[in-house]
């Protein structure tokens, strides 16, 4: 514990006064909920010598409150167009162009998924070799290759910054409400229609995000219209509407909320970014806990790595636990509660497994390891010089 302290007030002191730790926060959040929500509403069967993608959702829809806590997409939006908006002003001032500018933010970005590629195209390919049924490599593929479309639309959104840095969020949001028209009012428009809104849905947050860069968004009032707001918006599309609970996709259902975005996820999501921007000071108070806010940038440093291989962990510890048998909470129907007990014991064992996989492949996306005996230009350049033996 005295060398993690230690270690812990490093960070501290190596860390800007001027660098905002709430957003940090709200971002290592956002992408801890997402892991944490696919571990427990996505489960993997075994039946007919394969496995198969099950929701508990399907078989226990009163559980949809679940993906309400850890459908946080929308904050991790928040917090990109936040981020990106700042960071191209800060570009222009140093006199760095668009390209420069683009390609340092895409490189962090993308630079993990090759790795996460290369692995599952030998994996593929090895499981078909050795008798794997197609339906089983196709459904772990899949699953494993998930995450990519996210990236995808963030990666988008971010080359689009100088464009919508200055959009108000409502003119995507009424876009999003004029495609959900045509599809479930009027039954109107191409079956490619509702795919609009997997860009005009996620523009939202990201617009508000620039707006909150600008300084738009300090008041608390903007803060409490937009929770109560989006609370209010969500709950009549649901209840009036005809709108799933769920606010993740469910295998089978007849709409899902995520799968394209609808308008009820956009409401959720401007209801999440109203809270996320109220808690902004009780963030910044807690963080100035050095052993807090070292957390809280390990999980920044990792968030790709994090994010592109915790479903690779849950299928690996699925793929090993099969050697001991159907275990419960891990091969078995999610259709009871006895299940969803069994799956949170299950939760450390996928986190180790994370671990594992961040070990490997981190140096994707923080480089190469620095030398031992190499100062961190980070803290030599924002410690204070030693003036004692003290200090030193």
């Amino acid at each position: 514990m005295h060398a993690l302290r230690r270690g812990a007030r490093q960070v501290d002191a190596a860390t800007p006064a001027s660098r905002d730790r709430a957003i940090d926060a709200l971002r290592a959040f956002a992408i801890l909920g997402v892991v944490l929500g696919h571990w427990l509403v996505t489960a993997l069967v075994a039946r007919d010598g394969g496995l198969s993608t099950v929701s508990p959702l399907q078989h226990m829809p009163w559980l949809a409150p679940i993906s309400w806590l850890f459908q946080t997409l929308a904050v991790f939006f928040l917090v990109g167009g936040q981020v990106a908006t700042c960071s191209l002003a800060s570009a222009r001032a140093r006199g760095d162009g668009y390209a420069r500018w683009l390609r340092a933010r895409l490189t962090r970005l993308l630079r993990p998924v090759a790795a996460l590629l290369a692995l599952w195209s030998v994996a593929a390919v090895a499981l078909l070799l050795v008798g794997a049924p197609m339906a089983t490599v196709q459904t772990l593929v899949k699953l494993a290759l998930s995450p990519l479309w996210f990236l995808l639309v963030f990666a988008g959104l971010t080359a689009l910054t100088p464009l919508v840095a200055r959009l108000n969020p409502l003119w995507p949001f009424v876009v999003v409400l004029h495609v959900d028209v045509l599809r479930f009012g009027l039954h109107l428009g191409p079956s490619w229609l509702g795919w609009v809104n997997l860009v005009a849905g996620w523009l939202v947050p990201y617009t508000l995000g620039a707006a909150w860069a600008r300084g738009e968004l300090r008041s608390r009032r903007s803060a409490w219209v937009l929770l109560l707001g989006g609370t209010a918006a969500t709950a009549l599309l649901i209840t009036c509407a005809g709108y799933p609970a769920s606010m993740v996709g469910v295998p089978g259902a007849a709409i899902s909320n995520l799968n394209p975005p609808t308008l009820a996820a956009v409401t959720f999501g401007l209801a999440q970014c109203g809270l996320a921007l109220l808690l902004r000071d009780r963030l910044r108070r807690a963080l100035a806990r050095p052993l807090a806010w070292a957390v809280i940038a390990f999980v920044n440093l990792s968030a790709m790595t994090i994010f592109l291989w915790h479903q690779t962990a849950m299928m690996a510890t699925t793929a090993m636990g099969l050697l001991a048998g159907r275990l419960p909470g891990l091969h078995t129907a999610p259709d009871s509660l006895g299940w969803a007990a069994s799956r949170l014991l299950w939760l450390p064992v996928f986190a180790l497994a994370l671990a594992l996989c961040w070990t490997a492949f981190r140096h994707h996306e923080q480089g190469p390891a620095r030398r031992r005996n190499r100062a961190s230009q980070v803290i030599r350049r924002h410690i204070p010089s030693a003036r004692s033996s003290r200090h030193a």
